[in-house]
């Protein structure tokens, strides 16, 4: 069975509770089919929201702490905050462990847009768990990158809705975007 590890143990800046982050995590690698050992490195000396996966085996997620507070409540959890930035790496994960999924490039390397197509991936699975997402606020992101006009939509709503993409489909999708977005400038 997978372990979580939040870190730090003891918190001297926000009132975090390691368990609870924990305990949302080992929901999440259940409901991903993640059967990997998690550990979650929080820096609570930052209000800032920056989260980066720092390695897959073992997996090792990177958190400043605004990323997991609560938006009224400064420096308070929200474990609502804690499933929407989980879900959308460990189902990012989930997909770069998959041989079916195609091997995309490390998140260093990939371009707005490639990031921006798989997170609405990502997030609209979370949605489907149950968990509660901001769907207007992925979608005004996906526009931001990929065009707001009618082939950006669709293309979102594809993603959202999707099972069972491959890193192809992604990239499929960013150059669908792209030359619609290159057709209304030319």
């Amino acid at each position: 069975m997978a372990s979580v590890t939040v870190t730090p143990d003891e918190w001297q800046y926000v009132a975090f509770d390691s368990a609870r982050i924990a305990a949302v995590a080992e929901k999440l690698l259940g409901e991903t089919g993640l059967d990997v050992d998690l550990k979650i490195e929080v820096d609570e000396t930052t209000p800032l929201g920056r989260v980066s996966m720092t390695s897959l085996q073992p997996l090792v997620v990177a958190v400043e702490s605004g990323a997991f507070e609560d938006a009224k409540r400064p420096r308070q959890l929200s474990e609502v905050a804690v499933a929407d930035v989980l879900g959308r790496l460990l189902h990012r994960c989930r997909d770069r462990l998959d041989p079916a999924f195609g091997e995309p490039p490390p998140d260093a390397a990939l371009t707005l847009q490639q990031s921006t197509a798989w997170d609405a991936y990502a997030v609209g699975r979370c949605a489907r768990l149950g968990y509660p997402v901001q769907r207007q606020r992925r979608l005004y992101h996906f526009r931001n990158r990929h065009g707001f006009n009618d082939v950006a939509d669709q293309a979102f709503a594809r993603l959202w809705e999707a099972q069972g993409l491959t890193w192809a489909d992604l990239e499929a999708v960013c150059q669908e975007t792209d030359a619609a977005r290159s057709a209304s400038v030319g």
